[in-house]
């Protein structure tokens, strides 16, 4: 059957309830096939192509039957639409002809082979008005008592929904036409099965009354075409209504965390599966645990790898005495799986994007597929954890798809989504070929948190580039964020925005420390006695640390090439300092840095080569990972940090640095920070540097080489208040009442 329906207070309109079950049961079912016949452009159409909550037309009659498309390629249907061309003397002759009448006003919406206006009813019925559409040959069509539409002759929704009829091959007695205002009367009245859905405008209901064909319905919007099923007995009449009803069963978790790790590291031993504490320094974990820690029902949904012909655990414990009540939904991967979903298309299509080197980027439509299909299998594991009401945090781009498939499954629930990596700006993030999809799925969140104010405005950009929304709220950045001094610093951010069916609440929430955790560390026996061997070690050499993984968004070799000029321009410091350079190795499976570690190496040993002599060393390279504790010692001997990213979304080093410094007695390192990391926006203190101007990163670094020490310490305060405040205990509870602040409406400001 086809189901062809007006959308502005037809399909796009009802019950939210109602709307879900009609939308989940033409998507269900693959005999149904949909044609949107609306008043809007494709232009304006295509917004709800973006929206995952809406099931995908097969066919678009838009600009009140002007224009006719196929759903999928977006391509005009020919010749229908040739014929229609063939009738439309041209906006500008329309437009022109109609200019000296008063009281028309030009509608500003996007549109095609008609033109309309604001008018009244007198207005549009003036002979003058009369006239000119007779003279250009055109019809005049006029709704809702203020809508003019000045179309050509013979052309309205009816008449090309029955000229799409027959190119088709359809049998009338199959379809089924839905509409609520004056412009839907020619396809109603065309002798098909019809329904006027409840609340349409006056006119039309008087003038459908009696028509035999036409059903009239209380039920508004969706809830009247589910009505008009039933009524004329498409796929099982009352059996598909109550079909289109059945949802999810819930679970029985408070707060549902959905990330792509565990909450444990699994290892095998003798080639059993085995379970340990994550030895990874990622103080995110214990933080989102210890919100189970007070007992609190909850889940944390994270995918496992599952060998063929293995049992499979898809629920176990994370640990029964801290976290009593917590469940570790395991989702089943294949080893493919995981390698396409995250080490090959995770990490070669988006992350490069996401930090502005889209020209790295490899997109593939087939890893796109196995990427929904994981993303589809988190939110089936999350909707069947999570309790009625329940609220469920995402986490990061690997994971941007779920919110779509799990507000359709579960539309109860409140979303809320943390982006942990950079978001880019929308000339940037726009050269992703799915940008539509992903965008809409975010915007199905109740709550999206970001590092820093720019971030959520380069997210708001490129929403903007797809949706239709409105600004419902904002507020100044200063004085917890820099706004002017620095490259992704802002003065005002969005934080809500009316997507027109909900209204999505925006945030900056920079990720913090586990400050007991450095303190830990740094007094700890093996530390000290590291910190004392670095010290009898380097002597008087002042020691400038880089710390960061392999990846090219980190400007490794960039920093190597300006310290390799600091040595040229100020030969001075040759022999006074030295760059220990601790590089974390990527994966083996990731041999996209392959070619980037050579080059490292051949810089590291260039470097070496042209300035080396006997006792000293300008460049300690060390391409491993080492313990936390080992690098707390390098934090504490440091004299300089110098973080040096070409784009980051936070950058946690800079401020594991300013803690282990801050809790020193003597502490007087200088944070040489690039501008382009999240953090840059945040830490005031810090010296601020730009990567890519390789002049500028030799100047900040001597800077921090010859800073007065007052000054020094004086910084170090600043930072330290700073991120001993801001520790990543205060990062989750804000985040989590920011959340818990999503519900109410505009005019009800949250107080929490």
């Amino acid at each position: 059957m086809l189901l062809a329906t007006d959308l502005d207070g037809t399909f796009l309109d009802g019950d939210p309830q109602d709307r879900l079950s009609l939308y989940q049961a033409i998507t269900a079912h693959p005999d149904i096939q949909l044609a949107y016949v609306t008043g809007r452009s494709l232009e304006a159409v295509m917004p709800l192509l973006a929206d995952p909550t809406l099931p995908q037309p097969d066919y678009i009659i838009a600009d009140v039957g002007a224009s006719l498309y196929n759903g999928e390629t977006l391509q005009p249907i020919q010749p229908i639409q040739h014929e229609i061309d063939q009738l439309w003397p041209g906006e500008i002759q329309v437009a022109t002809a109609l200019a000296g009448l008063p009281g028309l006003e030009r509608q500003d919406v996007s549109q095609s082979r008609r033109c309309s206006y604001y008018c009244s009813a007198e207005q549009a019925s003036s002979a003058e008005v009369q006239a000119a559409v007779k003279k250009l040959g055109c019809d005049l069509l006029y709704s809702d008592n203020r809508y003019l539409d000045i179309l050509p002759q013979g052309v309205n929704k009816g008449s090309s929904l029955m000229r799409l009829i027959g190119s088709l091959g359809l049998d009338p007695e199959d379809v089924l036409v839905a509409g609520c205002s004056m412009n839907d009367l020619s396809m109603l009245t065309l002798g098909l099965k019809a329904v006027c859905v409840g609340q349409s405008e006056q006119a039309l209901r008087e003038r459908v009354t009696g028509h035999g064909r036409v059903f009239l319905t209380d039920s508004p919007g969706c809830g009247g075409i589910i009505e008009a099923f039933a009524h004329f007995g498409f796929l099982g009449g009352q059996g598909f209504a109550a079909e289109t009803r059945s949802e999810t069963r819930p679970g029985q978790a408070e707060l549902v965390i959905v990330y792509h790790r565990l909450p444990y590291e699994e290892h095998r031993v003798n080639g059993k599966l085995q379970r340990r504490r994550p030895r990874s320094p990622n103080g995110i974990l214990p933080t989102l645990l210890s919100f189970f820690a007070d007992g609190r029902k909850g889940s944390w949904v994270a995918w496992a790898e599952c060998n063929e012909g293995e049992r499979f655990e898809s629920r176990t414990t994370v640990d029964p005495e801290k976290y009593r009540r917590l469940t570790a939904a395991r989702v089943p991967l294949t080893k493919d799986e995981v390698d396409i979903f995250y080490r090959h298309f995770s990490k070669e299509a988006f992350w490069p994007t996401l930090h502005t080197f889209w020209e790295r980027a490899v997109f593939n439509e087939d890893y796109w597929q196995v990427y929904l299909k994981v993303n589809r299998d988190f939110a089936s594991h999350t909707a069947q954890e999570a309790a009625r009401g329940a609220t469920v945090w995402l986490h990061d781009y690997n994971l941007w798809m779920v919110p779509a498939y799990l507000r359709e499954l579960r539309p109860d629930l409140k979303i809320a989504f943390f982006h942990h990596t950079y978001f880019p700006s929308a000339d940037i993030f726009n050269v992703i070929p799915w940008r539509r999809q992903i965008v809409g799925s975010l915007l199905q969140c109740d709550y999206i948190g970001f590092h820093i104010p720019r971030q959520v405005e380069n997210f708001v950009d490129v929403a903007r580039g797809v949706f239709p929304l409105k600004t419902l709220e904002r507020q100044n950045c200063a004085p917890r964020f820099v706004t002017y001094a620095c490259a992704v610093g802002l003065e005002t951010m969005t934080t809500a925005l009316d997507t027109g069916t909900r209204t999505v609440r925006l945030g900056a929430h920079p990720v913090g420390l586990d400050i007991d955790r450095v303190r830990t560390a740094l007094a700890s026996p093996e530390v000290q006695k590291q910190i004392h061997h670095l010290d009898s070690e380097l002597g008087k050499v002042r020691l400038i640390l880089a710390v960061e993984r392999l990846d090219y968004t980190k400007g490794v070799l960039e920093k190597l090439l300006a310290y390799e000029q600091l040595l040229d321009n100020h030969p001075e410091v040759q022999g006074n300092v030295t760059l220990a350079s601790i590089c974390v190795p990527a994966a083996r499976e990731m041999t996209i840095y392959d070619e980037l570690q050579g080059q490292i190496e051949q810089a590291v040993g260039r470097i070496n080569g042209r300035f080396a002599r006997i006792g000293w060393t300008p460049v300690q390279f060390f391409f491993r990972s080492l313990p936390f504790e080992e690098v707390v010692a390098w934090y504490a001997r440091a004299d300089i940090m110098w973080i040096t990213p070409l784009r980051d979304g936070l950058n946690l080093v800079a401020k594991e640095f300013v803690a282990t410094q801050g809790l020193l007695e003597d502490g007087h390192g200088v944070l040489v920070l690039s501008e382009f990391t999240g953090a840059a926006a945040e830490l005031k203190g810090a010296v601020l540097t730009n990567p890519h101007d390789r002049t500028d990163l030799v100047q900040a670094c001597y800077q921090a080489l010859n800073m007065d020490p007052q000054e020094a310490r004086a910084r170090l305060r600043e930072l330290f208040d700073i991120v001993t405040y801001n520790d990543i205990r205060r990062w989750g509870d804000e985040f989590l009442a920011a959340v818990t602040c999503s519900g109410p409406s505009p005019a009800e400001p949250c107080t929490h």
